[in-house]
């Protein structure tokens, strides 16, 4: 115990037999019997709560029977709020090492998924932070913290995170388009500056364990092998170490040779997989082929040995080879699972990312209400609120339960499904809602129209929920309508329509989904969460094509996400009301010029990346004018004609959840950091670079408070980004 994890690691596979070596490359690892080192299952899921999959087996009952289920990272992503992802991935950490001291689950887990949601389509944008590059890099810089046990722990990992999928996957199915076979074209600007600031954040920065090759090829060469992508970017840019690895996501090996058609044989895509730098296979085809490609000479002996000693040194992290009795880490046990505190945070996670779209002042729901028609296919939802990659709940709180526990005398009709054209159950929907003080259509999307393998093809609400909702409007009653589903659909209807008095968005809210849900609409709790991504018109589909993965607008794209997109949207990214009203004012604003010289000067002193450096930390006070104790969201936005045209509308510097604002005047202050990486701009090569020019600061989504500065000197270079030569322009 007292060598290096590479070191023991080395000592371990060196006793390997090259059959041996081969055999344990992939997912579902047979071990070796004659060393007694036992089968180990590498792969394991916890996107939002430990769930199901080959590495973890809840029992049927009892002890090990759930794990806490919080919402899909899509609205614990619209809660800004770092510190809340820190203590929700320690859960779920936590939780994911007591399942294995009980022999129910694997040390890894192949989480997060921290793919930027950039195309309202994509099926598995539910499982991530949102669209924002630099958003989704503070999530997953607090999240692998959370998980693993601090940064780069030591003498061991809590448990073994995975970032995936690497790189420029966000599609699934779409117009004969299948991942398994897509090639991504994607210049290095927008590699550098939007699809990869998330990864860079997640392994230069927190130090994962381990990273997913996705199926796609980039560039044309599929990411599994492709070595720009595994060894210039991950390992000598970024410094992925000898003691952490590269899995494949599941048979994207055997997809380098079909679909992809990139290799003449299973053998050469094997080698050229392992010769790249993907360490594991998820599935069987490294097993089966990796001994023809041995006895062809295309990989050696030495390659199968430099792939397992990653492996097995990520293994000595987590304390695998070492005495149960001085680890902490192997001390969890069932009490530890689901505790009252997980509990809590589960619904604090809920009830931070519920955003509220429009409110005429219906919202928080009068005292004076007292019997309401609950209706829509998400009003009685339990597993629904789970999203994909779930585990097994504790419990499950729909808005039904939860409405009837806030007191109300409530009347639920499911009146329509998620995609069902029938309207037999229109009359009795429209019955309840007339003997009724107040409506809440909970509906929208789910499962059943985005997950993986299943993107969408329009972003309008399906089937006839709206048409369910005009009949519901035409009573006059107070009408809330409760938007569920990770990715958005259009609300123009909605949002335009003076009879609607209400929208709010949940997402996929988890267990406590139901309580969040209504402790937001009677006025428990205020609401404060911000839509992570932007909600479009319908008719954006039909403007550009999955498969375009440029950013910026041009003749055949209206622009991705609301840095570039040139159209007006439904609801923009960041938008969120709430319950009272605030006033600002800087406290610290930003100074009038900045010599560029100056502050390089100055971050080459004090930072590792001057990327990471901070340029300047501005204070805003945020005071409660109105009557409602709230949280508030400060997002700071930089926007400006400097850099390589054209120019973003805006990009997100900065953000900074407060917590409880006192009513009638009470004041918090906004801290908000804004690191050289946050205004810089990346060239058509990738390198960023600090621009001359004039900037322009912006509070919230509306400018609520504006300040101007120059940037003096020349543009000075802060990153230098590795070169692809099969790159477009």
């Amino acid at each position: 115990m007292t060598q290096d994890a590479v070191t023991r690691a080395q000592a371990v596979v060196d006793l390997f037999t090259v059959p041996e070596l081969i055999n344990n490359t992939v997912n579902g690892s047979p071990g070796v019997p004659r060393l007694g080192l036992p089968a180990y299952q590498w792969w394991s899921e916890a996107l939002h709560g430990v769930a199901q999959s080959p590495g973890v087996n809840f029992s049927t009952s009892g002890n090990f029977s759930y794990a806490t289920s919080f919402p899909q990272p899509i609205l614990m992503g619209a809660a800004f709020d770092d510190a809340l992802i820190l203590q929700v991935a320690t859960v779920v950490g936590t939780e994911g090492r007591a399942f294995n001291n009980f022999g129910r689950a694997g040390l890894d887990f192949w989480t997060p998924n921290i793919n930027p949601f950039k195309d309202p389509r994509w099926g598995r944008g539910q499982e991530t932070p949102g669209e924002d590059p630099y958003h989704i890099a503070q999530y997953v810089y607090n999240l692998i913290q959370g998980l693993q046990g601090g940064l780069d722990p030591m003498p061991y990992f809590r448990v073994a995170a995975d970032c995936k999928h690497f790189a420029a996957y966000d599609m699934e199915d779409w117009n004969g388009n299948v991942r398994y076979g897509f090639d991504a074209m994607v210049t290095q600007q927008d590699l550098s500056e939007f699809y990869l600031p998330s990864f860079q954040s997640c392994v230069r920065d927190a130090k994962v364990a381990s990273v997913m090759c996705s199926y796609n090829a980039v560039n044309g060469i599929p990411s599994c092998a492709n070595t720009y992508l595994l060894q210039d970017v991950l390992r000598d840019y970024w410094g992925l170490g000898p003691d952490r690895w590269v899995t494949s996501d599941c048979d994207a090996i055997g997809n380098i040779y079909t679909p992809h058609n990139y290799t003449a044989t299973y053998a050469e895509a094997v080698a050229d997989a392992l010769l790249a730098g993907t360490d594991l296979d998820c599935g069987t085809t490294y097993s089966t082929y990796l001994p023809e490609a041995y006895n062809q000479s295309l990989i050696n002996e030495g390659n199968l040995r430099a792939a397992l000693t990653r492996q097995y040194a990520s293994l000595v992290r987590l304390g695998y080879f070492d005495p149960a009795d001085v680890q902490p880490y192997r001390q969890l046990s069932w009490s530890d699972v689901n505790t009252p505190s997980s509990q809590a945070l589960a619904y604090t996670a809920a009830v931070e990312g519920i955003a509220l779209l429009k409110n005429d002042g219906t919202l928080p729901l009068s005292s004076s209400i007292k019997n309401i028609a609950l209706i829509g296919p998400w009003a009685n939802a339990t597993r629904q609120m789970q999203g994909n990659y779930n585990g097994i709940a504790p419990y499950l709180i729909s808005p039904l339960m939860a409405a009837q526990a806030a007191g109300y005398n409530v009347t639920y009709v499911l009146g329509t499904n998620i995609t069902s054209n029938d309207t037999s159950g229109f009359a009795a929907a429209v019955a309840a809602a007339k003997a009724a003080d107040a409506v809440i259509y909970a509906g929208g999307i789910d499962l059943t129209v985005e997950a993986e393998a299943m993107d969408r093809y329009n972003i309008t609400w399906p089937g006839n929920q709206l048409d369910l909702v005009a009949e519901l409007q035409m009573l006059g009653k107070p009408l809330i309508v409760a938007q569920f589903g990770g990715g958005q659909i259009d609300d123009s209807v909605l949002k335009n329509n003076a009879s609607v008095n209400a929208i709010v968005w949940g997402g996929y809210p988890g267990q406590s989904g139901g309580t969040a849900l209504f402790d937001i609409l009677t006025g428990k709790v205020a609401p404060a969460g911000r839509l992570p991504i932007t909600q479009y018109p319908y008719n954006y589909v039909n403007e550009v094509p999955m498969t375009d993965m440029t950013l910026r607008p041009s003749a055949t794209n209206p622009g991705r996400t609301y840095k570039w997109y040139s159209g007006t949207p439904v609801y923009a990214f960041g938008t969120g009301l709430h319950y009272t009203t605030f006033s600002y004012e800087w406290i610290k604003a930003p100074a009038s010029t900045y010599c560029i010289e100056t502050i390089v000067s100055q971050a080459q002193a004090t930072s590792e990346y001057l990327d990471k450096a901070i340029f300047d930390t501005f204070e805003v006070n945020v005071k409660n004018t109105g009557s409602v104790v709230s949280d508030y969201v400060a997002l700071l936005f930089v926007n400006g004609t400097y850099g390589p045209a054209p120019y973003p509308n805006k990009a997100l510097a900065s953000y900074n959840r407060l917590h409880s604002i006192p009513s009638n005047y009470g004041c918090a202050t906004a801290s908000l950091t804004v690191t050289l990486g946050s205004i810089a701009r990346a060239d058509s090569y990738g390198n960023m670079w600090i621009y001359p020019g004039s900037y322009e600061f912006a509070l919230d989504t509306a400018g609520e408070l504006m300040a101007t500065f120059e940037l003096t000197g020349n543009a000075t270079q802060i990153t230098w980004w590795p070169q692809d030569p099969t790159a477009p322009l």
